[in-house]
């Protein structure tokens, strides 16, 4: 599974929530695609733990 699969799903989910800014579900879509977009080598080798017996 590759990070970047999963980081194009959440923004497509973070589009199609509503822009309002006191919104909880915009808000948590949002930051969790900042922060895994920052992050992105450690969720990779999270995932790739995650997912290793399906390989």
């Amino acid at each position: 599974m590759k990070a970047e699969t999963l980081l194009a799903q959440l923004n497509e989910l973070r589009k199609d929530a509503s822009v309002d800014e006191e919104d909880i579900e915009y808000l948590a879509l949002h930051h969790a695609f900042c922060f895994i977009s920052y992050k992105i080598a450690d969720f990779q080798q999270y995932l790739n733990e995650a997912f290793k017996d399906q390989e």
